[in-house]
């Protein structure tokens, strides 16, 4: 069986490690608990990781934040995996720092990249981890705090955070999703 794990973020370096990037940061470090390493392809960076059985093609997008649906249908496509074997990871500013959410489908909340991968697919039917970056921002700078980078205190629990994000993907490609929110989402 072949899952597509998604790591949303923008490309460059005045990107990195900003809240908009989690996703980038959660398969980086999958993949480097994994010992694999990225390559670049056509429409991001690709890795491919066996677990018990099952092949996970993870995937940072290089198409920037708005244009995100165009990598996941290729590599959808490409490697033939199935709506309900596709996991994006994703910033999510209505949870308050650090919490994860595993979710089935829902809505894009405003999200360019989930806006466009659902208008991209035609379907709000896939399963997310948004994982939390918090609000703390003034009215008006929303843009600033999510291409701000993380504070001291953030950095603090973001091992943790990584970590809890990494054992859900597992087990959602695992168990499944109803199991894996069972689980997870009441933490």
């Amino acid at each position: 069986m072949k899952y597509l794990i998604v790591g949303l973020g923008n490309i460059g370096e005045e990107y990195r490690n900003t809240r908009h990037n989690i996703g980038f940061n959660v398969l980086d470090a999958l993949a480097k608990a994994s010992n694999i390493v990225f390559e670049d392809k056509r429409y991001g960076a690709v890795a491919t990781l066996s677990l018990k059985g099952r092949q996970l093609i993870l995937l940072k997008p290089s198409t920037y934040m708005n244009l995100s649906g165009n990598a996941v249908r290729y590599w959808m496509q490409q490697e033939k995996i199935p709506l309900e074997n596709l996991l994006i990871v994703v910033d999510d500013l209505a949870l308050p720092f650090g919490a994860l959410r595993l979710k089935p489908k829902g809505s894009d909340a405003g999200h360019n990249g989930l806006k466009h991968i659902a208008a991209t697919l035609g379907t709000q039917a896939y399963t997310r981890l948004r994982f939390g970056i918090g609000n703390d921002f003034p009215r008006g700078h929303q843009i600033d705090f999510v291409l701000g980078q993380f504070t001291e205190d953030d950095m603090k629990i973001m091992d943790d955070r990584i970590a809890i994000a990494i054992d859900i993907i597992k087990s959602f490609c695992l168990a499944g999703v109803a199991i894996t929110m069972n689980q997870y989402n009441k933490k």
